[in-house]
C-alpha cells in the first residue's frame, strides 16, 4: 500500500463543555488535535498506511500523544522526543449567532523549537508516495518554516506527490508574512487544498469582477479561480476548494470543487448541515478524504465526492479526529437518504 507522511504540530485541545463560555464552569474537556495529525489519523482509520512527523515532550504528556496516534494505527516512528512543552489550544463552541472561539498557547512548543537536523527526510520518505503539510507550520516559528522547506525539497527530490492545505490562521500571523511564506512553498506543491478566502489572503489571486464580497459565489467563479492558480504556479496540477456557507454556528452548507491540469472541473454534492456537533477538523477531514481518494480511486469525481462526504460526517462527530470508517463515507457517497437507521 502506498504510504502517506504528514508533518505538523499536535496540540492539547481544551474545550468547554457543550456550549459553555470559557471557564463558565470549572471543567475543560481534554483531547489532542492539530491539522496534520488529524489528516494522518483519519487516513489510518481508512486503512491507508500513514505516518506523522512532529516533536513532542519527553514526558508523560508526550507518552499520551504517542498513545493517541497509535490508537488510530498511525506510524509514530519519526516522532521526535525532546525536553519542552506541548502546544495547547482552547476551544469555546459557539451556538446560533455566537461564533466559536479559539485561543492558541503554542509559543515555544517542542516542534516550534525543533531544528532541521532532527528529521532525516530521506529515511522518513522511504516507501512513501504522498507528503502532506499545511500552511500552519511555517506560521508556528522560523524553525518550522525552515523544516517545511527542507521537507518539501526532499519530497520533490524523492518524486512524491505533495499536498498543501493553506489553512490560514489569522491569530498566528499577519497577511503580509503569510503570503510571503506560503508563496515560498508553492513551487513544490502538486495538490493545493484551500477555500476562497485563504487563496485571496495567502496567494493574492482573485477573479476579475468579483472585488466585492458575496454571500454565495457561482460555480464559474471557482473554476476561473482554480485556473488562475494553476497559471500562476506551474507545479500545481490539482486545486481542491471547499465551499462553506455559515448561516449560524450550528447551520452550514458544505460542498467542494476540484480542478485539474487537464481543464476538468468537478463539483461535489452540497450538504446542508444542521445541529453541527463539532466543526473543528472539518477541512482536515476533507484533505484526508481527498488524499485517500487519489491513492485508491481512478475517478476524480468519486475522489471529490468521497472527500466532501468525509468532511460532512466529521461535522457530526465530536473531537478533532472523527471515529470514522471508509465504508461509512462510501455509504454516504452512494446513499441519497443519509441518516436512515442501519440494521
Amino acid at each position: 500500500m502506498q504510504g502517506v507522511v504528514s508533518f505538523g504540530e499536535i496540540l492539547l485541545r481544551l474545550k468547554t463543555p457543550d456550549h459553555e463560555r470559557f471557564f463558565q464552569s470549572t471543567t475543560l474537556e481534554a483531547a489532542f488535535g492539530g491539522s496534520e495529525a488529524n489528516v494522518a489519523s483519519i487516513l489510518a482509520q481508512f486503512g491507508q498506511e500513514s505516518a506523522f512527523v512532529t516533536a513532542v515532550p519527553d514526558n508523560a504528556v508526550g507518552d499520551a500523544v504517542i498513545a493517541e496516534l497509535r490508537k488510530y494505527n498511525v506510524n509514530t516512528s519519526f516522532v521526535k522526543r525532546r525536553p519542552g512543552r506541548l502546544g495547547i489550544y482552547f476551544l469555546e463552541t459557539g451556538s446560533y449567532q455566537r461564533p466559536s472561539h479559539i485561543i492558541y498557547d503554542r509559543t515555544g512548543s517542542c516542534i516550534a523549537c525543533a531544528s532541521s537536523s532532527d528529521f532525516n527526510w530521506s529515511e522518513i520518505f522511504q516507501g512513501t508516495r504522498w507528503f502532506h503539510v499545511s500552511g500552519i507550520m511555517p506560521a508556528v516559528s522560523e524553525n518550522t518554516r525552515e523544516i517545511c522547506i527542507n521537507a518539501l525539497k526532499a519530497a520533490k527530490n524523492a518524486g512524491l506527490i505533495v499536498s498543501l492545505d493553506l489553512n490560514y490562521r489569522r491569530k498566528l500571523w499577519d497577511d503580509r508574512i503569510a503570503s510571503s511564506r506560503i508563496k515560498e512553498m508553492m513551487q513544490y506543491i502538486d495538490v493545493l487544498i484551500a477555500n476562497e478566502e485563504h487563496i485571496r489572503r495567502c496567494l493574492d489571486i482573485s477573479v476579475a469582477g468579483y472585488d466585492t464580497p458575496q454571500e454565495e459565489l457561482p460555480d464559474e467563479y471557482f473554476g476561473t479561480l482554480s485556473r488562475n492558480i494553476e497559471e500562476a504556479y506551474s507545479s500545481v496540477s490539482v486545486v481542491a476548494l471547499t465551499r462553506e456557507r455559515a448561516y449560524t454556528s450550528d447551520i452550514n452548507d458544505f460542498s467542494a470543487v476540484l480542478y485539474d491540469d487537464a481543464g476538468d472541473f468537478y463539483i461535489s454534492r452540497k450538504y446542508h448541515l444542521e445541529n453541527i456537533v463539532d466543526r473543528a477538523g472539518g477541512e482536515d477531514a476533507f484533505s484526508a478524504g481527498l488524499i485517500y481518494g487519489f491513492l485508491n480511486y481512478t475517478d476524480k469525481r468519486r475522489t471529490l465526492d468521497f472527500a466532501a462526504a468525509t468532511a460532512c460526517l466529521k461535522h457530526t462527530i465530536p473531537g478533532d479526529v472523527p471515529f470514522l470508517s471508509k465504508e461509512e463515507v462510501e455509504l454516504l457517497v452512494e446513499n441519497n437518504c443519509p441518516g436512515r437507521l442501519q440494521r
